[in-house]
Parts: C-alpha cells; sequence; structure tokens
C-alpha cells in the first residue's frame, strides 16, 4: 500500500517522522509525497500552544478530504493526539486511528490491527529510520521529554520527564548517517545541555560532541535548545577547540526580567543570562547566538517588558524569535492571575521583532565582504539564485544565502562565497572556490 505522511511542529517530531516513515518502508510499503496517491495518511501532529493546536485540526480535515478519493485509512499520531485524543476521536470520526506518544510501543500492531487485522509487533528503530531532510543534513536526539517544568509549557505533561538515550546508542545511530553521507549533523532534544544527567549523573554533552568529531564524514556538527543555566565551561572549550562544531549557540532564555523569569520556573536570572552572552562573545569570535523570547506572560508589566526591548537592542542577538504567551491547558501559568489581553501579547510580540530587524539587518550589513564555507540545498522557483546557508543558520529557522545561478554548481554541495550584499535576515553571495 501507498502511505503518506504529514510531519507538523518541531525537528524532535520529525525525527519520529522519519522512524515512521522507516518502519513501513521495513515492511514493504511505499511512500508517496502526493496526498491523492496516498492509501494510507498519516499526520503526526503537535500540540505545544494554540497554534499548534489549530494547524493540526486543520491539517487533519484537510487530509480527510482525501479519503473520498484514493485514502482508505487516515492515522494520527503525536503530541496533538496525548493531549486530547478522547475529544479528537469524538469530534473528528474521519479518522481511523489514534495513537499518542505513550502508545508508540504498540504503534506498528495496531497499523497492522487496522490494515489486515493481523497485529504483528515491531518497533522504531534509528537503524531503519528515513532521512527526509536531504542529502546533507540530519537531525540526532539525544533525549526524549523535559523536566525543567516551566509554568508556561505542557511539554511534561506530554512527553513526560527527561530521559536520556544511551551513549553508545547515540554514537551508532550518529556513524550510520556518517556512511549514508550526512555531512551536517543537528543535535537535537528538549534540553541539549542536560544530555547524561538523569542517565550517567552527569552532563554529558561536551563528552558526546568530542566522541561525534571523531566519526569521519561529518563537515558540521550543531546543537540546538542549550539552557544557559548548563553550559559551562567544558562545552564551551569543546565548541572552541573543534573545528567541525560550528559556533552557534541555541539560548531559550524566554526572557530578562527576574520577576517573569522567577514566576516562568525559569532556572537562570537577568545577570546570568547577559553574562552568559558576553562570555561566549569573548571566548569565540564570530560566535552566533539565537535566542526565543516569550512576551505577555501574566503578570508582566510594562516596565519588565520595556527591560525586555532594552535587552533585545543592547544585546543583539544574531537570531531571535518571539512568541506571544499561549494560555494552555494544565500548565501552572494558566491559572496565574494578570493573564493579558491577545491583542496586547500581539503587540508587545510585533514591537519585540521590529526591534530585531533593526538589529538583525545590522548585523548582516557587516558580513559583506567575508567569506564563509556555504552548503548549496536549493534554488528559486524562477532558478535566478541558489539557496544555501553558512554556519550561521540553521535549516528552516534563520535566514538562506542567496548566489547568483550560473548553471554551475550543483544543489547538495558545499563552496566557498564571499558576501556581496544583505537584505534583512538574508544574505546574497558570489562563490570564490567550489574545490573544497
Amino acid at each position: 500500500m501507498k502511505v503518506g505522511f504529514v510531519s507538523l511542529g518541531c525537528s524532535k517530531n520529525l525525527v519520529v517522522t522519519e522512524e515512521m516513515i522507516g518502519l513501513f518502508q521495513k515492511h514493504h510499503f511505499s511512500i508517496v509525497e502526493n496526498p491523492e496517491e496516498a492509501e494510507i495518511l498519516l499526520v503526526n501532529t503537535c500540540g505545544f500552544i494554540e497554534p499548534a493546536k489549530n494547524e493540526g485540526i486543520q491539517t487533519i480535515l484537510e487530509m480527510a478530504d482525501y479519503k473520498e478519493k484514493n485514502c482508505k485509512y487516515l492515522v494520527v499520531t503525536g503530541c496533538l493526539v496525548e493531549r486530547y485524543e478522547k475529544e479528537l476521536a469524538a469530534a473528528l470520526p474521519e479518522v481511523d486511528l489514534f495513537v499518542s506518544i505513550h502508545d508508540y510501543a504498540q504503534f506498528w500492531e495496531r497499523i497492522e490491527n487496522l490494515v489486515s487485522g493481523e497485529g504483528k509487533t515491531d518497533t522504531f528503530d534509528y537503524h531503519f529510520r528515513a532521512i527526509t531532510t536531504g542529502e546533507n543534513m540530519a537531525y540526532l536526539k539525544i533525549a526524549e521529554g523535559c523536566s525543567n517544568y516551566c509554568t508556561y509549557c505542557a511539554i511534561p505533561s506530554i512527553q513526560g520527564k527527561y530521559v536520556s538515550r544511551k551513549y553508545e546508542d547515540i554514537l551508532e545511530e550518529a556513524t550510520l548517517l556518517a556512511q549514508k553521507g550526512i555531512k551536517e549533523l543537528v543535535v537535537i532534544a528538549q534540553d541539549t545541555t542536560k544530555y547524561g544527567l538523569d542517565l550517567y549523573g552527569r552532563l554529558r554533552l561536551p563528552e558526546l560532541l568530542e566522541d561525534l568529531c571523531k566519526i569521519e564524514g561529518f563537515l558540521w556538527i550543531r546543537f540546538l535548545y542549550s539552557y544557559p543555566e548548563s553550559i559551562m565551561d567544558e562545552l564551551i572549550d569543546v565548541v572552541k577547540k573543534n573545528e567541525k562544531i560550528v559556533s552557534y549557540f541555541d539560548l531559550p532564555i524566554q526572557h530578562i526580567s527576574d520577576s517573569v523569569l522567577k514566576r516562568m520556573n525559569r532556572k537562570s536570572d537577568g545577570k546570568s543570562i547577559r553574562n552568559l552572552v558576553t562570555k561566549l562573545r569573548k571566548e569565540i569570535p564570530g560566535v552566533i547566538l539565537r535566542t526565543t523570547l516569550i512576551v505577555g506572560f501574566p503578570g508582566e508589566t510594562e516596565e519588565n517588558f520595556l527591560e525586555l526591548c532594552q535587552f533585545v537592542k543592547e544585546y543583539k542577538f544574531d537570531r531571535l524569535g518571539a512568541f506571544a504567551y499561549s494560555q494552555e491547558d494544565g500548565t501552572a501559568a494558566a491559572k496565574f492571575k494578570g493573564q493579558i489581553s491577545k491583542r496586547e501579547k500581539e503587540k508587545r510580540r510585533k514591537k519585540i521583532m521590529l526591534l530585531q530587524q533593526e538589529v538583525s539587518k545590522n548585523l548582516l550589513q557587516d558580513k559583506i565582504g567575508k567569506e564563509y564555507l556555504c552548503y548549496i540545498e536549493n534554488m528559486t522557483e524562477n532558478g535566478v539564485y541558489l539557496i544555501g546557508r553558512t554556519y550561521m543558520d540553521v535549516p528552516s529557522e534563520d535566514g538562506v544565502v542567496y548566489i547568483k545561478n550560473e548553471g554551475v554548481f550543483l544543489i547538495n554541495s558545499f563552496v566557498k562565497v564571499r558576501i556581496t550584499s544583505s537584505s534583512m535576515y538574508d544574505l546574497y553571495a558570489e562563490v570564490v572556490s567550489c574545490n573544497l
């Protein structure tokens, strides 16, 4: 049978989707990209915040339309199912099978029961994982769940506490990815810096990164979602001394006001965050810093917000995303007093992003004339430009580099480029060398 997939939400969810695809391929199902061709459609949902829930419902309804054509079975999995399976089952009779996260151990048995009535057991296995992110880049998930218990976040209640993967299994999977030709490895977890603490009694991310560097084939290794309170000198030193590890820190700080951070149950305060940003830039020349912020958290005063605005202008993150606080079922913050109106939250979010636009514009102008290694991964629809990324750009998150298409350089190749101009978030470049 032909199977089509829709993966929503974060990169961690995409890895689960890739394991699902691998399981179907292992059992000789055909994978198709066009939903009109699919006899089975599977939607792997995100249920983190309200916009993600709305996107999930809309996508399920869109896929349900194909049941009037070729599709025989519609399957829905993921975080949204974990949070609202009973409500979804009552509201969406078009769905033939819901599988929550905590039922993934029975995933294949339930698929077989649906399709053939013969429940054969099998499990997700990274040995059979399909890679959907191109020829050169893949994610490597090193842990599940989260034990930080931020008051705004539903992840611990959805996915459970933080559980590190076995060290040896991670290295084995990374080796397999390198053997498949992967050049850029992106290490992910809900909090990568906590890796190993639950399983080995100590933080092992620095050690893991060093061992990943020993695997032949990787050109770039980056790690995301690194919480500031766990970034120790050892981790900074590992990034400094290993050329394969890109000088890029993703620091989800969420806010800078001490009173807001305390109500969020964050482990960092404003001073430690400022000190860390300053230290990273001092220790690692050319380091790229990314962060995410939440505005409109319950009780966020005008003074708190103005402090955040000043921080954005002064500390000049290379990459920054701002989100309006989402009042999520089952979280502590959902019951806090001082909830802020949706209109005011959106107003604050827009102001932060306007400030960041100016910051980004100025920072990118400083890149003009400099040379960088660039991975070409696509081209514009009209074919005028090739689209690439440097070490400064996380796939599907950050800006890109546009290179004039001379019909010589190939997609999925690495070239050295010189930056010629910039826009608000993107760079333009010319090729200097392709003999890499």
